[in-house]
């Protein structure tokens, strides 16, 4: 087996698992007979909306932070974490560091849902509101950095939360050992790097293939090596507020060009909408709209053109956090969405 040469080794995603281990849920994988057959393979979904906090980000942040208390000694007032978050791993920051007992400031855009910031707010964290644009989210983050010293704790590109997001890599090797190919939503890349680390690792045979918005030239950008994207960063026009970053974290990127597919699925508020709609209706699941992404992707023209040697589909199901007073098809009706 040829290793794979990463930042974040399979080590660190082991050590992961066994630091939040008992903590985290091991989450179940579904199958729908109804995507089976409309995509002529089998399909497995990792169903992470169910995991704590509502998505897949409390194991890369729980595992930062338990690291973070392991390193203090036992006398040390630690001045706490903080980071920005469209949400997701604001909820996952402020419930590990409530499980450790350490201060926690999340920084959020304006217009993040409520269903999101109210739990943030639940979990005992300080909530700070800024513009809604990556720069001053990072500006708004800095402010409070530089007058309490907490440490920042990255939503995707700090090298303790990637290892935890590849704890759902192993789980799911664990549940479909044969796994051919799997559907990651992407923002930063924080998931689908920690996952691609840890599948990679033990299944080198198994396809990564990311899914995004329109406009996030990740493709672009894997077959060139290259980040190719304009500064300052920006967010992109989508539903999905959980993936709506255009550039992929530093570390992240460097991960994915290498382990990653080059061929990557844009998919349309529409299509994701879609995604939503099939998982709400087939499967009696409540999935976000990033969620929705990757579960649209499995029914595309692109999918059909896959390699027929790949007859087993990992479907990261990567949150359940949607605002159902305020569904994404609910202005849409006239559309036909």
């Amino acid at each position: 087996m040829k290793a794979v040469m990463s930042i974040v080794k399979l080590a660190d995603v082991k050590a992961a698992r066994e630091r939040i281990s008992g903590i985290i849920k091991y989450t179940p994988v579904l199958q729908c007979s109804e995507a089976d057959r409309l995509t002529g393979r089998q399909v497995y979904f990792k169903a992470e909306h169910l995991q704590s906090t509502g998505a897949f980000k409390i194991r890369g942040a729980l595992n930062a932070v338990l690291k973070i208390k392991e390193q203090s000694h036992v006398q040390d007032i630690h001045p706490g974490v903080v980071t920005h978050s469209s949400g997701n791993h604001g909820q996952a920051l402020a419930r590990a560091a409530q499980v450790v007992g350490l201060p926690c400031t999340i920084i959020v855009p304006k217009g993040s849902p409520v269903c999101k910031t109210d739990a943030i707010k639940g979990y005992g964290a300080k909530l700070v509101e800024c513009y809604p644009s990556p720069t001053s989210r990072v500006e708004a983050m800095e402010k409070v950095r530089a007058e309490t010293g907490a440490v920042f704790i990255s939503p995707y590109d700090h090298l303790d939360v990637i290892a935890g997001q590849g704890t759902i890599g192993l789980e799911l090797l664990e549940q479909v050992p044969d796994v051919d190919a799997v559907l990651i939503a992407m923002s930063g890349g924080g998931l689908a790097s920690g996952i691609a680390v840890a599948i990679k690792s033990l299944r080198p045979s198994c396809r990564i293939y990311l899914v995004a918005p329109p406009g996030k030239m990740m493709e672009q950008c894997l077959r060139s090596g290259e980040r190719e994207w304009p500064n300052p960063p920006q967010f992109l026009d989508t539903i999905a507020e959980s993936i709506r970053m255009q550039q992929a974290g530093f570390n992240t990127f460097n991960i994915l060009k290498d382990l990653a597919e080059k061929e990557v699925f844009e998919m349309s508020n529409e299509e994701m909408i879609e995604g939503m709609k099939f998982t709400f209706h087939r499967m009696k699941q409540v999935i976000e709209a990033a969620a929705g992404a990757a579960v649209a992707a499995l029914f595309t023209d692109k999918m059909a053109s896959l390699p027929a040697d790949i007859k087993k589909v990992g479907v990261i199901v990567c949150g359940g956090n949607v605002d159902i007073t305020n569904l994404p098809w609910y202005d849409s009706f006239s559309k036909g969405y």
